[in-house]
């Protein structure tokens, strides 16, 4: 049996919903893509993180300020606006400064306005020595005492003189945990008056504008974090040193968990600071995709400070090829937006 003719408003009909979805899928595929079926899928959505200033660790030294333009041409935009690094804490003439550091970061933070140098300093020397609880306990006592004032103060002026004055300074950062010889668990009362010593030292210095940035490691470590804050009046930031560990921990049980995520910022809104993450990346897990969207999500919602990539391996996007799915996220987020 034949099928009757459409009647002329059934047929417009039927011609507008042929238009409706061509245009459908010309949104989908885009201008210049191919639809899939031997065609090449389109170009993921960019997760752009706007107006928090960011940064990738490339090194201390000055192959590693050159490193981060090398990683700003593989983001292909400007967005790495921070330069962070760190004083050896081998001994205290280095824990000083000196012109072969900060002369390349100076050169770097001077070639752009608006650019942020982020200085981890550590508390006492021979940082990384392992040194037992009681002699740790010595030094910041000793430190509480002003033992250590003229090492502080000679930092200071160095950074002044490089026009380094603004920069903001970690000090003692993950006190936390058992990884350093500045450690707050020894004797807490102690570290908060060395800190607070250290800061009157530096804001003495003729010139300075530093602000101080209070960063334990996320989670409760060795001892309570909150145990080792020194007092509004010498914090300026509260920072989070937050790396995608222990083995298995979703980035939601990072935010929940005791001295997590969400108790930084919670502490940090109850004393009045804006927030920073100096260090995060890869670590026990692997290439781990769903954590980093996780914590530049977090960063979109909180807006810290600064946050920073520590890009070498197995922690970076950039500077480890085998996490290619997580470089992926964060060229998304910071690369140069999308061409139409």
């Amino acid at each position: 049996m034949s099928r009757p003719l459409l009647r002329p408003w059934a047929a417009l009909a039927v011609l507008l919903a042929a238009v409706l979805v061509l245009l459908t899928v010309s949104e989908r595929i885009g201008p210049g893509e191919r639809p899939a079926g031997g065609r090449s899928a389109p170009e993921p959505e960019r997760r752009p993180l706007p107006g928090v200033p960011s940064g990738f660790f490339t090194g201390s030294d000055e192959a590693g300020v050159r490193r981060i333009a090398q990683a700003q041409a593989w983001l292909g935009g400007e967005s790495l606006t921070v330069g962070h690094t760190y004083l050896p804490g081998d001994r205290w003439s280095n824990i000083e400064g000196h012109p072969a550091l900060f002369g390349p970061w100076a050169r770097w933070k001077e070639a752009r306005p608006g650019r942020l140098f982020v200085l981890n300093v550590p508390l006492l020397d021979r940082s990384e020595a392992g040194l037992p609880d009681a002699e740790v306990r010595t030094g910041l006592r000793s430190g509480a005492a002003g033992s250590f004032d003229q090492h502080f103060r000679v930092l200071g002026e160095r950074l002044v003189e490089h026009g380094l004055g603004d920069a903001v300074l970690v000090l003692g950062w993950e006190m936390n945990g058992t990884t350093y010889s500045h450690r707050c668990g020894p004797d807490p009362a102690a570290w908060k008056a060395y800190w607070r010593r250290v800061v009157g030292v530096l804001r003495a210095v003729p010139g300075e504008r530093f602000r101080f940035d209070f960063t334990p490691s996320r989670g409760r470590d060795a001892v309570e974090w909150p145990r080792c804050y020194p007092g509004d009046d010498v914090v300026d930031i509260i920072g989070m040193d937050a790396y995608d560990q222990p083995a298995g921990l979703a980035f939601e049980d990072q935010v929940a968990e005791e001295y997590g995520l969400e108790h930084h910022v919670r502490f940090a809104a109850a004393h009045g600071k804006p927030v920073s993450y100096p260090e995060w990346g890869l670590f026990r897990n692997g290439d781990n995709p769903a954590y980093v969207r996780g914590m530049l999500d977090w960063f979109a919602a909180h807006r810290p400070v600064y946050q920073t990539v520590t890009d070498y391996c197995p922690h970076g996007v950039w500077g480890c090829a085998a996490n290619p799915e997580s470089a992926r996220v964060v060229r998304d987020a910071l690369g140069a937006p999308a061409r139409p």
